[in-house]
């Protein structure tokens, strides 16, 4: 999952750069807000990567010396389908640009939202029996 996740971390580095760059100059709230949650998605999905790669065993597509035998079998664990982790996430995200428009109340109860489910989903348990 290296290569993934590099990508998924460039990604999230464009969209921060770019969303301080037209801080700076646009002022425009809708669009800086647009900038800053696609940043908040990326960066929690280049999140999960970095946390799987450090969970598991290099896969073989990671390494230089492997053979076409070596994907043979399970090789990836994803997490408990009973979580509540990805809604929780989602419910904090649409509070989040709630908040941008209705107000900053709404932003900060997304936030609290927010931080438990991203918790939950990167470093939440995995099932291991198939």
């Amino acid at each position: 999952m290296k290569g993934e996740a590099w990508l998924f971390t460039a990604t999230a580095g464009f969209f921060l750069g770019v969303a301080v760059v037209y801080g700076v100059f646009a002022r425009e709230p809708a669009g800086l807000s647009a900038l800053l949650v696609s940043f908040a998605m990326t960066a929690l999905i280049s999140a999960f990567l970095w946390r799987q790669r450090l969970r598991t065993l290099p896969r073989p597509e990671d390494r230089k010396d492997a053979r076409v035998q070596d994907t043979a079998g399970r090789r990836f664990a994803f997490p408990r389908p009973h979580s509540y982790a990805p809604v929780t996430a989602a419910a904090g995200f649409a509070l989040l640009g709630l908040g941008v428009v209705k107000g900053l109340w709404i932003f900060l109860i997304g936030v609290g939202v927010l931080v438990p489910g991203v918790y939950g989903f990167v470093f939440g348990g995995h099932d291991e029996a198939d």
